[in-house]
């Protein structure tokens, strides 16, 4: 019973990898922005900005803000200083944008700081077309508002932009994630794009259309409100969209210690959204016959495979150790020629470089690091085991930024 428990989550775990390899080849397609339509600025915008002690970084991004190519008197910049005990709001006041100063200690976290803004919002005598909601330590490409304004005029009601690395060469681990989110935007969200699925909301660069925000209130207050509020949009049949040339640059941590933290925080809020979600929006999928809800559902759920695929993967070494190199359990790879999984799992992992060639990356340094990245993925599994254990830890924990670069300096990088 136990051998066909082990080859049934093997099935499940190549399924799942097949179907996304499948998707993978929607994602090669680019659109012609000059096929879409565009439209002069009439968008009005509030930017939000969610930093906790932010005061290294703050400046440059507000700096960045005030020289987008928009018209100035269409968008206001908001700085949440979400409990901060250092210089944010000094600075944020110091460069022209209004500082919200928020001091609720016991619900710290970017979800509970948007909720409390977007009341505020609501409130203030002027009303803006689109909310948009960045951290303190992000970049934005000078078109970025425009984009949001193109997407908002052809009826997208919440927008995610490309989220690209600010840091990249800093260290092996940022370099990790750099190539982490070029193959995510590539292979996983323009694919959906492609297919006129549901796109998922990354954290940063997210852009909602403000009546959209006001009838369902935010609501998203877990470790990972960016997932959670994406089901909460797609349950509802509304399907956020993606803007390849929007481009919002994100810090990443330099230390393995702050990447496993960071990413520790991500897989504790994925099982807690998983398990609220998977069922009811599989099940709504299934009954409205909808592939958009059914494959948003098991996004949802990638936690889980995670999971198992480390559980059943140290299930079979460990037969293999306890008798002395020989396998007594029976696993999907007696019935599967050897060099079919060897080719199964080559071609997953050539998606990685292949990501990076048709991303146009130019840097050595990049494709050097695909030698070290196999441990950034390996190092997914004991994160993810120990996250499954201490799920129900709601606590927000800070990611440390200090990395002052501004924009200039990430284009004369991807010049050179």
């Amino acid at each position: 019973m136990f051998d066909w428990i082990v080859i049934a989550a093997q099935i499940l775990l190549v399924l799942v990898g097949g179907y996304q390899l499948l998707l993978s080849f929607f994602g090669w397609r680019l659109p012609k922005k000059e096929s879409e339509k565009q439209f002069e600025p009439q968008k009005s915008f509030a930017v939000l900005v969610a930093a906790h002690n932010e005061e290294a970084v703050v400046g440059a991004l507000i700096e960045n803000l005030k020289q987008l190519n928009y018209p100035k008197n269409l968008y206001d910049v908001f700085v949440i200083c979400d409990n901060c005990t250092d210089g944010t709001a000094d600075v944020t006041r110091a460069l022209g944008a209004q500082a919200m100063e928020r001091n609720v200690p016991n619900l710290r976290g970017k979800g509970y700081a948007i909720e409390w803004m977007l009341k505020k919002l609501w409130k203030m005598p002027r009303s803006y077309d689109g909310v948009v909601i960045l951290d303190a330590d992000n970049l934005v490409h000078e078109d970025y508002l425009s984009e949001m304004n193109n997407d908002l005029c052809r009826g997208s009601r919440v927008i995610q932009a490309y989220l690209d690395t600010k840091n990249p060469e800093d260290s092996w681990i940022t370099a990790a994630y750099g190539v982490t989110y070029w193959y995510c935007n590539r292979l996983w969200q323009m694919p959906r794009r492609n297919l006129k699925m549901a796109n998922f909301l990354g954290g940063t660069g997210m852009c909602f259309e403000s009546q959209l925000l006001k009838e369902m209130g935010w609501g998203a207050t877990s470790l990972v409100e960016d997932l959670e509020f994406t089901m909460r949009c797609v349950e509802r049949g509304i399907y956020p969209t993606f803007n390849y040339n929007a481009r919002v640059y994100d810090e990443k941590p330099l230390t393995f210690k702050a990447s496993a933290r960071q990413r520790l925080r991500w897989m504790q809020g994925h099982f807690d959204v998983a398990r609220r979600y998977f069922f009811p929006l599989l099940w709504k999928g299934l009954k409205e016959g909808s592939w958009t809800k059914i494959d948003t559902a098991v996004y949802s759920v990638n936690v889980y495979n995670v999971l198992l695929g480390f559980i059943f993967t140290a299930i079979l070494w460990g037969d293999i150790i306890i008798h002395g190199g020989t396998q007594t359990l029976t696993s999907l790879y007696d019935f599967v020629p050897t060099w079919m999984s060897g080719v199964f799992t080559l071609v997953i992992y050539a998606l990685f470089p292949l990501a990076l060639l048709i991303e146009g990356v130019r840097s050595w340094k990049m494709y050097a690091s695909l030698i070290t990245y196999p441990l950034f993925l390996l190092s997914w599994y004991p994160i993810t085991l120990y996250a499954f254990f201490t799920q129900n830890n709601k606590q927000w924990s800070h990611t440390q930024h200090t990395r002052v670069i501004r924009l200039e300096d990430i284009h004369s990088k991807q010049v050179s």
